[in-house]
């Protein structure tokens, strides 16, 4: 069953200090998380001086690459609802001395965008949203026209491989994902809301990438 708000903010409070070592384990079962990562801020096809937005940023691990994207003329706006995992994106911040990457507090689901931007992206987040639909649909209108949202998460796998997905989505059972929120469709909405959508499976199909881009 999934967890509630209170009970994924103590989960992940309790785990913000060894998150990013923990994440990177993953590699030990062949998942790439860095190569995911790589790929996701790719399909943002962002340009120096672009804003962009992370819902879900965690400890901030997009932040390098999103930085690398807009240069220090643009924005990182990094949204969160837990304090510790915040609390470790502005060390993050601070050993790099950023200072156009701005952190809010707030549950994605209920983040007000501020003006149109020029990408949105959620790794490993959207899965928690039980309101997604609506949350992609608000983030198509926060877009500049011609510009891009990339979610990327866990699935359920179809086919013959469904029979390892209690194995494969065991793994990630320690960051609060459950069967039932693996089987979630984001990507049918962002076909909904969005222009120019892309699909494609990652690890067996336990991972997706999924973009869309705000028509004209």
């Amino acid at each position: 069953m999934a967890l509630n708000q209170d009970e994924l903010i103590t989960l992940y409070r309790g785990m913000a200090d060894r998150y990013d070592l923990t994440s990177n384990l993953y590699r030990i079962f062949g998942f790439q998380m860095g190569t995911f990562r790589r790929a996701a801020v790719d399909l943002l096809a962002l340009s120096v001086g672009d804003t962009v937005v992370e819902l879900g940023c965690g400890t901030g691990l997009n932040f390098p690459l999103l930085q690398r994207a807009v240069g220090s003329r643009g924005k990182v706006i990094g949204v969160d609802m837990t304090d510790a995992m915040l609390a470790k994106a502005q060390e993050r911040i601070n050993r790099h001395n950023w200072s156009n990457v701005e952190l809010v507090q707030s549950d994605v689901a209920n983040y007000v965008f501020q003006s149109q931007v020029d990408g949105i992206l959620s790794t490993f987040a959207m899965e928690f949203v039980s309101e997604y639909d609506d949350l992609i649909r608000r983030c198509s209108s926060a877009l500049i026209p011609g510009k891009c949202l990339v979610v990327g998460d866990l699935k359920h796998p179809d086919g013959r491989l469904a029979r390892i997905a209690p194995f494969l989505l065991g793994l990630a059972r320690p960051y609060g994902t459950t069967m039932d929120l693996a089987d979630r469709r984001p990507w049918e909405s962002l076909s909904n809301h969005l222009g120019d959508t892309k699909f494609r499976e990652f690890y067996f199909g336990c991972a997706y990438l999924a973009s869309g881009r705000r028509r004209s």
